[in-house]
């Protein structure tokens, strides 16, 4: 009777193969998940600035209902009075639900996240300044306020920066829940 060669390399390898999927089951982290920081869904972003001596609030509106690759968005613009102090408010609605959700309720919440940042262009159409804070008493943004000078034509970028669990009061950690440019005229 014949017994066979067996072949150590051949029999070392079945062997792995057959152990791997254990190893694979003991290192699977999908027991204990990492809950997602999603980016908040934002449709509509309105500010509104009022004069601090008295006077009409003005505001402007951005409104994108289908989001990114939809029509175009409604971007609203402001028109400011020249050497001008004005208090500002941001407001931030999802439409996509209904009734729609105050995203700017939920952004106060998670006030330790979120940054809004103002890039006025040129540098000297006004000056804005959070007046908020979080917790860690780092500025927020949903409160400002804002110092025109001289007649001035330009733009004002306002961005919504989801920084979770790195937020240090710079624009750089994260990612940008919304972008909005008015055109600004200072006059």
């Amino acid at each position: 009777m014949h017994t066979p060669v067996k072949n150590p390399l051949r029999m070392m390898l079945l062997a792995l193969l057959a152990v791997a999927p254990l190893f694979t089951a003991c290192n699977n982290d999908d027991d204990d998940p990492t809950p997602d920081d999603d980016n908040e869904q934002i449709t509509t972003l309105t500010y509104t600035l009022t004069p601090v001596g008295g006077g009409a609030p003005v505001s402007a509106t951005y409104r994108d209902l289908d989001g990114d690759g939809g029509t175009a968005p409604v971007i609203g613009s402001l028109t400011l009075a020249a050497n001008t102090t004005y208090t500002g408010t941001l407001s931030l609605l999802d439409e996509t639900k209904n009734p729609a959700v105050n995203t700017s309720a939920e952004i106060l919440e998670e006030a330790d996240e979120h940054l809004f940042w103002f890039e006025p262009t040129p540098a000297n159409l006004l000056t804005v300044t959070r007046t908020d804070r979080d917790k860690n008493n780092l500025e927020i943004g949903l409160q400002t306020r804002v110092v025109t000078t001289a007649a001035a034509t330009g733009n004002l970028k306002i961005t919504l920066r989801h920084q979770p669990g790195t937020k240090n009061g710079t624009f750089a950690p994260g990612d940008t829940d919304v972008e909005v440019t008015f055109p600004t005229t200072v006059r």
